[in-house]
C-alpha cells in the first residue's frame, strides 16, 4: 500500500494537485494510507470520514433526496461525496467509498463487499461499482487499494 500511495504522490505532486478523500466503508482508511507518506502535506488537502446519511448530507452535501433515491451504497453517492469533498475543501481531485464492508447490511441486489466508488477533478467525475470477498478487513484494504489505483489513473 506504500508503494501505491507513493505512486500517487508522486503523480499529484508533479501535476500540481491537491486531493481530498470522502470516506464511508472505509473510515478514514484511504486518507491514513495517503498520509503515511512523508511531504504528503504538499498534495494532500482534507479528509472526511462520513459514516452516517446525515454526516454525508451535512459535511459533502449529498442530496438527502439522493441517498432516498439510491442509497447511500450507490454510484450516485459515491460521485456526490467526491464531488461534494472539492466544493468543501482546497482540493483539485478527489476520491470516495461507500460500501458494505459486513458482515452484515446486505441488502436486496447489494450484498457484503458491494463498494462504489468516486474520483472527481472540475467537471469530471467517474464511478465504478465492485463487489469484494473476505472478511470485513479484507474488503476494507481492497476498497483502499482499488480507491488509490483509480485515483493514479485519473491523475495519471
Amino acid at each position: 500500500m506504500i508503494d501505491l500511495a507513493t505512486r500517487v504522490g508522486r503523480a499529484l505532486e508533479a501535476k500540481r494537485l491537491m486531493l481530498a478523500t470522502a470516506e464511508s466503508c472505509t473510515g478514514g482508511g484511504v486518507a491514513q494510507a495517503i498520509t503515511e507518506i512523508a511531504g504528503s502535506t504538499g498534495w494532500f488537502d482534507a479528509g472526511f470520514v462520513t459514516y452516517s446519511n446525515a454526516s454525508k448530507t451535512g459535511m459533502l452535501d449529498v442530496p438527502a433526496a439522493l441517498i432516498a433515491q439510491f442509497g447511500s451504497v450507490s454510484e450516485e453517492v459515491a460521485a456526490a461525496m467526491a464531488e461534494g469533498a472539492l466544493a468543501n475543501s482546497n482540493a483539485d481531485v478527489a476520491v470516495s467509498t461507500t460500501g458494505i464492508a459486513g458482515p452484515t447490511g446486505a441488502v436486496p441486489g447489494k450484498p457484503v463487499g458491494t463498494v462504489c466508488f468516486g474520483w472527481s477533478r472540475g467537471d469530471t467525475t467517474y464511478t465504478e461499482r465492485l463487489v469484494f470477498a473476505g472478511d470485513r478487513h479484507a474488503v476494507r484494504e481492497q476498497t483502499v487499494a482499488h480507491a488509490l489505483q483509480g485515483l493514479l489513473r485519473f491523475i495519471e
